[in-house]
């Protein structure tokens, strides 16, 4: 397999040398090609700081993040326009979905961005919203659908493109336990049928244990790891906790 997702020794720093904050510390980890990778942390641990760094959102301080070979903490201007639009996709705690458009209208519209032709989007839409179980909301605006549906409408509009990265931020943060479970099976399944890497950040283990494998953050650092490997789930949730207790603290800190 190669590496999708590269990262080599990754700082980033806030404030100024009279009160200057660590919020990432010397971080480095590889993501494979049709990985799915969970990033667990307390508040604070810098984890929502490293996905926005690997999202261009914000700038590293020091180090390196490759996306295949391209090298991203150098890219600027129309480049680092590009990279987002072509390379990443991304799922939201809060869907940014937009309210004007339909769910169709909002998943054709990352298709209509890439120029893909208007003859080939409906096609694509329409397979993508039966893989995850949408298609019946297609015609509905975000305010009409419940909160799974408007993130698995997130989750399409994500994958459709064919990055080479889906970043989730707290995916299932907004859902109820069933949306929620529901959302994790439609991630398995991109990850399966499509091979899509996708890279998650949360605060949840039973969110996490639908992962492949989970890193954890502390102070900025990376404090340990562990993979699913022959593990049901049930089997790597337990894991998932034990860890968590090495972080210091009961899940109820792990936010």
């Amino acid at each position: 397999m190669s590496a999708v997702l590269r990262l080599e020794n990754v700082e980033k720093y806030y404030g100024n040398s009279s009160n200057l904050t660590k919020a990432v510390d010397r971080i480095s980890f590889s993501v494979e090609k049709g990985e799915f990778v969970g990033i667990m942390g307390a508040s604070g641990s810098g984890k929502t700081t490293l996905l926005n760094c690997i999202s261009t959102i914000d700038r590293v301080t020091a180090g390196h993040i490759y996306v295949g070979e391209e090298d991203i903490t150098k890219l600027k201007g129309n480049k680092l326009n590009k990279f987002r639009r072509e390379e990443l996709g991304f799922i939201f705690q809060d869907f940014n979905l937009l309210d004007t458009l339909t769910a169709y209208e909002n998943i054709a519209l990352a298709l209509s961005i890439q120029n893909v032709s208007a003859a080939e989007i409906p096609d694509r839409v329409i397979q993508m919203a039966e893989r995850l179980g949408i298609k019946e909301v297609l015609n509905k605006y975000p305010y009409q659908m419940s909160g799974g549906q408007k993130q698995r409408v997130a989750s399409a509009r994500a994958i459709i493109t064919n990055p080479k990265l889906v970043l989730a931020d707290e995916p299932t943060g907004a859902l109820d336990s069933k949306a929620a479970r529901y959302l994790l099976e439609s991630l398995c399944q991109m990850n399966e049928q499509y091979r899509a890497t996708i890279l998650m950040v949360t605060h949840d283990a039973f969110t996490a244990s639908y992962a492949e494998r989970v890193i954890f953050i502390k102070d900025g650092k990376l404090f340990h790891e562990i993979r699913k490997g022959d593990d049901d789930r049930k089997q790597f949730f337990d894991k998932i906790i034990e860890v968590v207790t090495m972080l210091g603290g009961d899940l109820s800190d792990v936010v």
